[in-house]
This record gives C-alpha cells, sequence and structure tokens, in this order.
C-alpha cells in the first residue's frame, strides 16, 4: 500500500480520512463497506506487518493519555492540607507563639514545638511515599491483564495487543469482546452493541455494514466505538482511530482527571480518628482545667495540655490503613487475582456464599471430545487437550455430524509457538469440535472453502443455539447447520440421521437420543448436539433456519477438574463459605463436576433448573435458598443468575460471583464481589468485575478470601496496638494530677517521641502481617460489624490496662523509693528524671511486647513464629535503640530531661513487658479453649 493515499489522522474524532493535500476525503460512514478499504487504506486481508509497524510510529499506541498528574511537589503540598496536618501545624504555630511569649523562656516550649512540627513532616514524607508506590503498584498491576484483540494481519487471524492497533487494522468482533478502536463495520451478523459507556444508555444497539447518512459519527449505526461491547452477534471492522483520537478519549481525559474517592472502609476510620481526635482535645481542655488551680503557671500548663492533646492523635491513621491495603493488593496480585479495588479487598474477607460458574473455574476450560454418538452407536475419541492428535473409532458414520458442527464455529486453532502449545482461539468448546473433526479426517479449511458461510445466527443463552447458513453444491444451494443444547435442539427436529438414512424422528428415536444426551452427561460429559437443513434462500429468517431440522448427533466432551480445585473447595468449607455452583450445562453433568470437586458430597443435592426457577415467586425462592443442602443450579439463564444474587443478597449473605462471558455481567456487577476469568473471560465481565482472576482457578478466589480476611484482622491489629498504648501515655498523668504530684510522669515531648520513633514503623509492619494459620477455620465476619467492636475494645483496655498498671507502678515507685516529698520535687531532680525516663522506657518497652502479642487473634504467637515478620522485629529494635539513645546521650538527656537507666531498671521493665505478653497469651489461649469459641468472631 502506498504512503500517499489517504489516511486517517487521529484528532479528526473519526469524521473521515483527511488527504496529504489537507482536503477533506468522503466520509467513512457513507461509503458502501467494499469501499472503506480503500478509504482507510487497507484491505480484507488486513494490514502488512510492516505497514501496520510504519502507521505505529506515526499514530503512536492505541492507548489513552494517562490524568494529568499534578506533578510530585503538588502531591508532598498535597500532604500538608489534610485535616490532621493543618490541626498539627496550626498547634505547633501555637507553641511556637507560646516560646515567644514566655518570660523567660522555656527551651523545652521550643523543643514541643519542633517535636509536633516533625510529627507533620514524618506523617506527610509517609503519606507521600505510600500514594507514589500505590500509583506504580496500580500501573504495574494493570499490566498484568492485557487488553487483546483480533486482527487480521497479512491476511491471517492473530490475537493482539489492543494497544497495537492502528487506522487501517482489520479487526474480528465476537459476543463478549470490548471494542478497542473506534471502526467502521464492514460486515455484521446479528451485531449488537451497548454503548452505555459514551451514551448512559444501557440498552443493546443494533448495527449494521451498510452506508448510512453523513451526520455525527455517534451517531453511525455502521460504527463501533472504544470503550463500547459487543453483546450479541459477530462483526469484521476497520480501525478508523485510535487512542486519544476516538470518541472514548475526550471523555477518558474528562473521567481521569475526577479526585480518586475513598472507600466506605477509609471514610470509616477516618470518621473514627476524628472522634478520637475531638476525644484528645476534650482530655487535653480537662488537664489544663485541672492543672491551672493547683498554681501550675499558665503559659506552660496550656502548652502542656496541647502537647498531650497532639500526641493522643491518631495521626498517622490513614496513612498506615492505605498502606496495610496496598499491601494486601499485592499479595493477591502474587497469587493470581488482581483486585481493581481496594474496597473489594475488605469485602472479600466477609464472603459468605460463592456463586461459581463451572467451565474454567473448577474446570481446567481444556475441552476434549471424548465421545461422539450418531445412528445410535457411541464412537470413541482419543487424545487429550488441544492438540489434533488421536483418532475416532470408526470414523465414517461421524463425519457429517462433525462436518456441521465444524463448519458451525467462530474458533479457530492456534499452532504450537515457541513459548506455547497448541490453543484455541475463540471458544474452547467450539475449539474441541474442531480437534474432533480433525481427528476425524476432515479439513475444515477444505471444507470451508467448499462451503463458505454466507449468513450467521450467533449463539445466545435464551435459545442456547448458533447456527451459519452455508453455500452448497449441488441442487440444494444453501444448508444451514445448528448446534447447540441436545434438548432445544431436538424439540426444532423432525428427522434424524439413522445409520446413514434420513428417517422420521419417531418417539422412539426421540426417546434413543434422550437417553444417549443422559448417559454421556452422567458421565460428566458437557454435551452438544448437531443439525442441518437444505435451504433455498442465502439469507432466510432465523426461524426458518432453525426448524424443520434433521438431527445429525451428539458430541461429548470432558473438561478435567482443575486439581488444586479439591483443596481450595474444602477450605471454604471450614471457613463457613456456601459454594452454589451456577452452570448452563445439564444437570448430570453439573452434578458430576460437583462430586468430583467437592462442592457435592451427600447423596441427594438440591438440584434445580432454570425452568423451575421461572415457576418460583421471590418468596419461595427465599425459602429454597434458605435450604441447608448442597444447592446446584443449571441450566440457567443470565437472567437466572442475576434474581439468585439479589436473593441471597436480600438474605443478608454478602455473594461472590464468578463469570467470563458478556450475559454475566449483570451479575457480576451486582455481586458483592464480581469475580471474572483473566485468561479466558471477556472484556466485558472483566470491566464489570471487581476482581479477575489471572489463571482462572477457583482456588485463588479462596486465597483471595483468606488474604481479605487477612487485611481487615490487620487494619484491626494495628488499631488495637496504637490505642493500648495510647492509654499507657495518659494513664499516669492522670494518675499523678489526682494523686497530688506536682510534676508530669511523661512529658509531651517524649510522648511525641514515641509516636515519632516507635509507633509508625510497627503500625506499618502490623500491616503486613501473614494471615493466621486459622484464618480459614473462623465463620465470616458480619457485613454489620464495626471496627471498633465490643471484642476490641475489650482488648483494647486489656492490653492498655496492663502497660498502665506497669507504667504507673514504676513511676511511683521510683519517686517513693527516694523518700523525698512531693512537694520538693523539681524539673531538675535526678530521682524525678529516672523516673520519667522510666514510664517513657516502659512503654516503649511494652510496645515491643505488645506488637508481638497483638500480631494473633487467637493463636499463640509461638506457634506461628516470633521471627516470622522480621519487619516488625527490626521496627521494634528500632524503637528500643531510639529509647537507649534518649536515655544515655547527653544531647538527647537535654531535650527530653530524661537520665541514664541501669541494668536492673531494664530488667524491671521487660519483666512488665513479658508480663504483659503472658497475659494476652492466656486470653488467647482461654478463647481458644471456651465451649463455642468457633462460632464466635475473633476479637
Amino acid at each position: 500500500m502506498g504512503t500517499g493515499t489517504p489516511v486517517l489522522t487521529p484528532g479528526d474524532g473519526g469524521r473521515g480520512p483527511t488527504a496529504p493535500s489537507g482536503t477533506r476525503a468522503p466520509v467513512v460512514q457513507t461509503l458502501p463497506a467494499e469501499k472503506v478499504f480503500a478509504a482507510l487504506d487497507t484491505s480484507p486481508r488486513g494490514l502488512a506487518s510492516a505497514d501496520a509497524a510504519a502507521r505505529r510510529d506515526r499514530f503512536g499506541p492505541n492507548e489513552l493519555p494517562p490524568a494529568g498528574h499534578r506533578g510530585l511537589w503538588r502531591d508532598l503540598v498535597g500532604q500538608f492540607t489534610d485535616l490532621f496536618a493543618v490541626v498539627l501545624l496550626v498547634a505547633s504555630a501555637i507553641t511556637f507563639l507560646a516560646y515567644g511569649l514566655q518570660e523567660p523562656r522555656d527551651v523545652g516550649t521550643l523543643q514541643l514545638a519542633v517535636a509536633i512540627l516533625g510529627v507533620v513532616v514524618l506523617n506527610a514524607a509517609i503519606g507521600f511515599a505510600q500514594e507514589y508506590s500505590a500509583e506504580r503498584t496500580a500501573e504495574s498491576l494493570q499490566a498484568m491483564v492485557p487488553h487483546t484483540c483480533r486482527v487480521l494481519r497479512d491476511g491471517e487471524r492473530r490475537e493482539l495487543p489492543a494497544r497495537e492497533l492502528v487506522p487501517g487494522d482489520v479487526v474480528v468482533l465476537e459476543a463478549g469482546d470490548a471494542v478497542s478502536a473506534d471502526c467502521r463495520l464492514v460486515e455484521a451478523h446479528e451485531a449488537s452493541v451497548n454503548n452505555a459507556a459514551l451514551t448512559g444508555e444501557s440498552d443493546a444497539v443494533g448495527r449494521t455494514a451498510d452506508p448510512v447518512a453523513a451526520g455525527p459519527v455517534l451517531q453511525a449505526r455502521n460504527c463501533v466505538f472504544m470503550g463500547t461491547d459487543v453483546v450479541a452477534g459477530s462483526a469484521k471492522a476497520v480501525v478508523f482511530a485510535t487512542g486519544a483520537a476516538t470518541e472514548f478519549g475526550g471523555i477518558f481525559r474528562l473521567a481521569a482527571a475526577a479526585p480518586r474517592q475513598k472507600t466506605p472502609l477509609q471514610r470509616q476510620v477516618a470518621s473514627m480518628a476524628r472522634r478520637v481526635a475531638c476525644t484528645a482535645l476534650a482530655i487535653g481542655a480537662a488537664l489544663f482545667a485541672v492543672r491551672v488551680p493547683t498554681g501550675q503557671p499558665f503559659v506552660e500548663t496550656f502548652v502542656f495540655a496541647l502537647g498531650v492533646m497532639v500526641a493522643l492523635v491518631p495521626e498517622g491513621l490513614p496513612a498506615t490503613l492505605s498502606v496495610s491495603l496496598a499491601i494486601g493488593v499485592r499479595r493477591m496480585a502474587r497469587q493470581h487475582a488482581l483486585v481493581k479495588q481496594l474496597l473489594a479487598v475488605e469485602a472479600l474477607g466477609s464472603t459468605t456464599v460463592v456463586c461459581t460458574d463451572k467451565t474454567g473455574t473448577l474446570t481446567q476450560a481444556e475441552m476434549t471430545v471424548v465421545q461422539v454418538w450418531a445412528g445410535g452407536v457411541p464412537h470413541a475419541v482419543s487424545g487429550v487437550g488441544y492438540a489434533p492428535v488421536g483418532d475416532v473409532a470408526d470414523p465414517q458414520p461421524v463425519r457429517d455430524l462433525l462436518r456441521a458442527a465444524g463448519l458451525c464455529c467462530n474458533a479457530r486453532l492456534v499452532p504450537p509457538s515457541d513459548r506455547q502449545g497448541w490453543r484455541v482461539l475463540g471458544d474452547t468448546t467450539e475449539g474441541a469440535l474442531l480437534v474432533a473433526a480433525a481427528k476425524a479426517g476432515l479439513s475444515l479449511a477444505a471444507e470451508e472453502a467448499a462451503a463458505p458461510r454466507v449468513a450467521e445466527f450467533p449463539f445466545d443463552s435464551t435459545r442456547k443455539l448458533m447456527s451459519t447458513v452455508h453455500a452448497t453444491t449441488g441442487s440444494r444451494g444453501y444448508s444451514a447447520y445448528v448446534k447447540g443444547a441436545p434438548q432445544e435442539l431436538l424439540a426444532r427436529c423432525t428427522a434424524i440421521d439413522w445409520r446413514g438414512e434420513r428417517q422420521p424422528l419417531a418417539d422412539e428415536l426421540r426417546t434413543a437420543v434422550t437417553t444417549a444426551n443422559d448417559q454421556l452427561a452422567s458421565q460428566g460429559l458437557r454435551v452438544l448436539a448437531a443439525a442441518s437443513r437444505p435451504l433455498a434462500d442465502s439469507h432466510p429468517a432465523q426461524d426458518e433456519a432453525e426448524s424443520d431440522l434433521t438431527f445429525l448427533g451428539l458430541v461429548g466432551m470432558l473438561d478435567p477438574p482443575r486439581p488444586e480445585v479439591s483443596d481450595a473447595v474444602d477450605a471454604c468449607r471450614h471457613a463457613g463459605i456456601r459454594i452454589v455452583m451456577v452452570t448452563g450445562d445439564h444437570p448430570l453433568t453439573a452434578e458430576a463436576v460437583a462430586r468430583r470437586v467437592g462442592i457435592v458430597r451427600g447423596p441427594a443435592p438440591i438440584v434445580v433448573t432454570g425452568t423451575r426457577l421461572d415457576d418460583l415467586d421471590e418468596t419461595r425462592l427465599d425459602g429454597l435458598l434458605a435450604e441447608s443442602g448442597e444447592l446446584l443450579l443449571c441450566r440457567v439463564s443470565p437472567e437466572h443468575k442475576m434474581r439468585v444474587v439479589t436473593a441471597l443478597q436480600r438474605r443478608g449473605e454478602v455473594v461472590a460471583v464468578t463469570g467470563d462471558g458478556a450475559n454475566d455481567a449483570p451479575a457480576l456487577k451486582h455481586a458483592d464481589i464480581g469475580v471474572a476469568m483473566g485468561a479466558s473471560g471477556t472484556d466485558v465481565a472483566r470491566e464489570a468485575a471487581v476482581m479477575v482472576l489471572l489463571d482462572d482457578s477457583f482456588a485463588s478466589i479462596t486465597t483471595a478470601v483468606r488474604l481479605g480476611r487477612s487485611v481487615y484482622q490487620n487494619i484491626r491489629k494495628f488499631l488495637i496496638y496504637l490505642f493500648s498504648h495510647n492509654i499507657a501515655e495518659l494513664m499516669p498523668i492522670l494518675a499523678a494530677t489526682f494523686a497530688g504530684f506536682p510534676l508530669v510522669p511523661i512529658t509531651a515531648v517524649q510522648i511525641l517521641a514515641i509516636d515519632l520513633g516507635s509507633d509508625v514503623l510497627p503500625a506499618l509492619a502490623l500491616g503486613a502481617e501473614p494471615p493466621e494459620p486459622d484464618v480459614m477455620d473462623r465463620p465470616p465476619r458480619s457485613r454489620r460489624e464495626r471496627l471498633f467492636s465490643a471484642a476490641a475494645m475489650g482488648r483494647i483496655l486489656f492490653l492498655g490496662g496492663i502497660q498502665s498498671l506497669g507504667v504507673c507502678a514504676v513511676f511511683f515507685w521510683h519517686i517513693h523509693a527516694s523518700g523525698i516529698p512531693y512537694s520538693d520535687f523539681t524539673e531538675d531532680n535526678t530521682v524525678y528524671r529516672e523516673a520519667i525516663t522510666m514510664v517513657q522506657a516502659g512503654i516503649v518497652v511494652s510496645q515491643f511486647f505488645n506488637a508481638l502479642a497483638v500480631r494473633t487473634d487467637r493463636q499463640s504467637v509461638f506457634r506461628i513464629g516470633v521471627l516470622s515478620n522480621p519487619w516488625l522485629l527490626a521496627a521494634g529494635c528500632f524503637g528500643l535503640a531510639l529509647m537507649a539513645a534518649i536515655s544515655y546521650l547527653p544531647p538527647l538527656q537535654a531535650v527530653f530531661h530524661t537520665a541514664p537507666l541501669n541494668a536492673a531498671d531494664w530488667a524491671v521493665l521487660a519483666g512488665f513487658g513479658a508480663l504483659l505478653l503472658a497475659a494476652e497469651e492466656s486470653r488467647k489461649g482461654w478463647l481458644r479453649h471456651r465451649p463455642g469459641s468457633r462460632k464466635e468472631g475473633a476479637p
């Protein structure tokens, strides 16, 4: 192709190609299909590879531009505009002002102001690093699910990344595909698209390959656009706009610039943190009101109360939450579960029901025909997988059957490459039919050349059939070939090919076909039937093409269960998660597979077909779902699947739904967790879901649930860790105030040092805690459960109370042991400085043991291994090292008014810390062994 021919230029919005001279070429939508190729400088064979590469260099990749980023410095500045950051900045400014008003000036006030500012800077740095990391993670995870499309290049059908599309490419579209660029249709077979992404209208709109009048390209019925979905039929189209030049490109830029929304969990934590901040303010005001009447200087008392208030605010909580969620997302991605929304991480932990399909999720999605039935005689088929290696026993009687089934397919077998073996491009069931035809000695390429397809009626879930019309030689003119569900097809047949002869389909022959179908299905085989009829017209009505058919036979194929699924199903049972199989297959086939993987273990599962669902009203459906037996839903449509999901949610269940087809999209969107197949699923299903299984395996769902439960537990762990030691910081101050001691047991600067040195890092390490061994042995968490449940609050008070008793004991023990009256103590008194050093060190040491204690809810920390979270140990050791430096280094002693501790002091503090861990281990042991502990949620 010459480069001087008019080619569409990005930026014209699909209005038509622009010639090099700048004159407008004919508008592409007004041209007949056969002239579109010349207008866009391509051909029905597609582009040559060299030409496609040149156009890619000219037009760039077919991808939408990223949203305009504010820049790193703007992100950094944004960290200082957060509510907590503003509060702390104001507090720091007030403290600086108080320092300026003091006479004489107290260097401690200046140190406090600097410490508060240090908290702001540290939290801003952590928040900035987390957001930057999250953006990079999102980009890398998105690349794990490449969007592909089927393209004609050099006359061959290929599967390419969507970003490699260029204007002039000829693409092949089928139901379930997402349209990857703006295209002009040149063939359309009952095609319809969902333009909701562009127009907001969710109803499917029919498409045609015929020319239409000039006008807005978005209204052209012979065009399809990036971001829309093919919901029915099939088509071929020529790309005329890619990337930013598409209609969707402009909309995307507006949407990408919209601010990121917080998840409900993040909002819950932020709301809780604000309430805690208000509580801290009230406590600071109360301390100020109590200490002023005792004769303490006004400014010093105000500064102290302000420092205590600031120290009790959980400044780093939102950042720590986001880090924990991001860690969960990355962990799931490593286990082949790509989570597209942080909210899904939380919801996974409370999943109570999984509605799973069969093919590809429970099975390997490598259909293999193992038996063909025709004329009352079964014919075994050897060989496994998609390699056309094997034989059909006595193939001659079944060649007409396999020829009809093979011609009525849109899939294509792809020969092995250096990286992959034989594979199917398209539907796996159709791939199995193509392989069986090859094993019977048929060359479908030659058959297609002898009987070219002239019309198609695509498969849909309502009629459960697909039909194609072919031009044939001889007096018949044309023939229709139909394949689909045996019951549906048999009802449309009036004759049967019985041992080489066409006979009327009498009742006894119908019974023979039904019996053969049931026998194949009872073996766990998926069964398809094929039929044909002669036609006089090349474009008959669908009802004509699919009536008065001659039944040719049955094809039984096996999709082996995935070996890892049985263990995953067993894990779900232990976790209290109900598994409901929802499939379009025959009940016998569904039950056979369900028994193989362990979904069905009892003798009489509840098997419900789509026909029976139609007869049930809401009350009876609710009653059916409330039954405790093993449930299989078979021969169901997308509408049935959606109805079942809604009914389960109405009962208060948290429902995860798996799906791979375009018709699964409504149920995937409506479910609490929509799970799409990444390898075999359609683009529409992946777009509707919030989680994508990169390996299509049910076992990955179980792993994701396990990690989702772990994420929620980790969030609660670091909340318990943070607030329990906040109690230990506050109680000595209250005790000293009400005991009449004139000085404080711990200064505001010391409290801030704890927040800076030994709060944030252990909390982040707890957010990375691996799942507990028994996390899947507990029942699902209630969707109404709050982070601060009664059990969590009880644990905070339990741990905080022990820490408070320890630090209060060491403080007053050290004060009383000196024999000095309270009134004689001053800030420079050595005993007082040693006592407040022991209080600070006691909190830091107890934090180290507290971090170990909260690592598990019920299991002993010694069972999971004290060394199994090295980041937590490193964070704790850093806090202890900082405390030692504050105690022993003279410059830090001057800042914090501390004194060196001796070995006996450290031994006493370590003993209190060990006592805390022992008390918590005893509490966990009691929880594990008390009656009914399995039925209750973890604290």
